[in-house]
């Protein structure tokens, strides 16, 4: 635009086309062809080839599919890993080839952070530990667990700590990591999108709270959906901290959906600054499932993360 022009294009003017771009590109046929180009970009015989990010899915997303038919589509696609399903399925996934990349223990809802749940936090990290071990998985789950009403943040915290300090010795000589899952407290609209009440909601109090563990093999979860919704700047929190990262779940926002462009996380440079940082765990995707093919949207989600260093 000369020089003379720019005067006359007035500020008004400027915020009225930018308004008037934002609501074409707002409507629900601009959204709906943004997901049938992502629906169409995937080849039906797409297959994991590049393998930089070892990918694992977390099966509860993928219900009412049953297990066995889940484990056969990740062979079919490539994908390394499962998680997230019953131990009963262990031994077909490791038949079929895959690896068994993160073992469940107690649930979010009843955690350390209540001294009442110690033994059963205890003791179903100590089950899990000794399923890790026989089934080689590398990882065990834990979480904080929801707030106690007038219970202060320190008291919490310690809580946390006293009840972890009794299985990591456990976890060590098995050579098993402990990993705390950072989880959204704003989300309300599904059980599963969001966990009102929660108290290790805050990453950088769940980076603290492995910091305090002071064990290599206690690590952090960091679930990008999650870090996205409460703090956000992802890149430079694993860049800054990814020595106490010991696995990754992924999932699209708003709405923890499929990967594809109707949402606002920009996953490629994400993964390649994972793989910067020398990362060679697993990264799991958990999204659950919009499209009406799930298969389809499993094997998009495959793609998405077959990323190249490049």
């Amino acid at each position: 635009m000369p020089p003379d022009d720019i005067s006359k294009f007035s500020r008004r003017s400027l915020f009225a086309s930018t308004a008037a771009t934002s609501v074409a590109l707002s409507t629900p046929w601009a959204n709906a062809s943004v997901l049938q180009a992502a629906k169409e970009s995937v080849p039906a015989d797409f297959k994991v080839t590049n393998k930089r990010i070892r990918q694992s899915v977390m099966g509860w997303c993928f219900n009412p599919m049953p297990v066995p038919d889940l484990i056969a589509n990740c062979v079919k696609i490539g994908i390394e890993a499962i998680e997230g399903v019953d131990s009963k399925f262990y031994p077909l996934a490791l038949e079929k080839g895959l690896k068994i990349a993160l073992v469940g223990s107690h649930g979010f809802a009843k955690g350390p952070v209540d001294t009442a749940n110690h033994m059963e936090c205890i003791e179903k990290l100590t089950k899990g530990i000794d399923i890790a071990a026989a089934s080689g998985a590398p990882s065990v789950i834990t979480f904080t667990g929801m707030r106690v009403p007038n219970m202060t943040d320190t008291t919490s915290e310690k809580n946390c700590v006293d009840c972890w300090k009794q299985v990591i010795a456990h976890a060590e000589k098995n050579k098993i990591t402990l990993v705390l899952e950072h989880l959204n407290s704003r989300d309300s609209s599904h059980p599963m999108k969001g966990h009102p009440g929660y108290f290790g909601d805050d990453v950088e109090r769940c980076f603290e709270l492995v910091r305090r563990m002071d064990s290599p093999f206690f690590k952090l979860l960091f679930d990008i959906y999650h870090v996205q919704i409460m703090n956000g700047d992802i890149i430079r929190r694993i860049q800054k901290n990814h020595s106490l990262i010991g696995h990754y779940h992924t999932a699209g926002n708003p709405g923890r959906a499929e990967m594809d462009d109707t949402q606002e996380i920009n996953y490629p440079p994400i993964l390649r600054a994972i793989l910067d940082t020398g990362y060679q765990g697993f990264v799991a995707q958990e999204f659950i499932p919009t499209w009406s093919d799930p298969v389809l949207a499993l094997r998009h989600g495959a793609m998405v993360m077959d990323v190249n260093r490049g």
